[in-house]
């Protein structure tokens, strides 16, 4: 009975004793919404802004450490390799920064950045391995540098944009880009190995490919625009399984923990458990709202964030909600866009005429696109209200 209770309240919006009893450490208010997810490195977080910075926080306090303004948007997530932190801008450059003081080391400039569409929230993430990066670009180019000069070693032409962040695994470099392939090359001179065309969907012919895959034992999974979850043998780069679930985009990356996958869906508003082998779905939750961002798992809980404004926890093994934070700005504007069943209200439409009115709606209500970090029992996360969060685990 208190796990059905529980679930009305999250899936009609009122608030649990979950977020009640979760302890918010910090909140660091930058000047745009944040989409990317933050890196944890030591006594630092560091993270992009849409406010054209980045930025390098104390993780305990949340006190700025330093903050390296570009000319564009950041909603690219960085690595970090030795003491340089790499990242890209909307401006169209790939950076490497000293991590200790956010002075610029190197500065690549691709040919330009480009978005495509308003759900085109993320840039793509820089790889570093073996003193290289790999990064996507607008220009539709994979860029290879080297990690110390940032002096080009080679790239790749996919002819389209390319935000889906590159995957090394043995011999390979594995991305997707928005012409809607997905592309194995040898990560040493960008020789193709082979490419996948998705199938494509009646309004979404290119199938395009957003985010970037996961790479598991020799299989590689990812989703696309087609509204389908493949699963390609990383070797040939023939099909294992897909899913075509019934409406939706599918933009998170995949994560894996013990034997299945785990990821969100876009208007499907669905979270799904599936088998990595055989593509069978073990469960699904229904949300009230799309999830982008990745989820990560800690202690055989799987976190992810949504639209709405939350940040769940689930048991991996049923779906059951185990914690539960929910924005401030969600909690006052909930109202604006559900009624007291948790259905959308008759005057509000997704995808209507006013499109864009209603997608500044869901985004004042904090979204989270940002794919959470864990740390020592806290959980840190970006939101569409500008806040990079620091919450309690309990």
């Amino acid at each position: 009975m208190t796990r059905f209770i529980f679930l009305i309240c999250f899936f009609f919006g009122c608030i649990s004793a979950h977020s009640d009893d979760v302890d918010l450490k910090w909140a660091f208010k930058t000047d745009d919404r944040i989409y990317s997810s933050p890196l944890v490195d030591g006594e630092a977080i560091y993270f992009g802004s849409g406010d054209l910075h980045f930025y390098a926080l104390d993780k305990n306090t949340g006190k700025k450490l330093w903050a390296f303004k570009t000319h564009g948007m950041v909603h690219s997530s960085a690595t970090i390799e030795g003491e340089l932190v790499y990242f890209a801008s909307a401006d169209g450059s790939l950076y490497a920064l000293d991590k200790n003081n956010g002075k610029m080391a190197w500065k690549f400039a691709s040919a330009g950045e480009k978005m495509y569409g308003l759900w085109d929230y993320y840039q793509s993430s820089p790889t570093v391995e073996n003193d290289k990066v790999y990064w996507g670009s607008g220009d539709g180019h994979l860029y290879v540098v080297n990690a110390t000069s940032g002096e080009l070693q080679w790239k790749f032409d996919t002819g389209d944009i390319v935000h889906a962040s590159p995957v090394l695994d043995k011999d390979k470099v594995y991305f997707g880009g928005f012409d809607g392939h997905m592309y194995a090359l040898d990560k040493e001179n960008g020789a193709l190995a082979w490419k996948f065309k998705t199938v494509g969907a009646a309004y979404f012919p290119k199938g395009e490919i957003q985010k970037a895959a996961l790479v598991k034992d020799d299989v590689v999974y990812f989703g696309s625009r087609d509204y389908n979850i493949y699963a390609l043998d990383a070797k040939t780069g023939r099909g294992r399984w897909n899913l075509k679930q019934p409406r939706g985009w599918i933009i998170a990356t995949p994560i894996e923990h013990k034997g299945n996958i785990y990821f969100g869906t876009s208007d499907a508003h669905i979270f799904y458990s599936m088998d990595k082998n055989s593509g069978g779905v073990n469960w699904t939750i229904p949300l009230n709202m799309r999830v982008f961002g990745s989820a990560i798992v800690e202690k055989d809980v799987v976190y992810f964030g949504t639209f709405d404004g939350k940040v769940i926890g689930i048991d991996h093994l049923t779906g059951e909600i185990k914690w539960l934070f929910q924005t401030e700005a969600s909690k006052q504007n909930y109202h604006t866009i559900y009624d007291e069943s948790g259905e959308f209200k008759e005057d509000f439409v997704l995808y209507g005429e006013d499109w864009k009115t209603a997608e500044k709606m869901i985004h004042a209500l904090g979204s989270v696109l940002s794919t959470p970090a864990v740390d020592d029992g806290i959980i840190y996360f970006g939101s569409s209200d500008g806040h990079l969060y620091a919450v309690k685990l309990r």
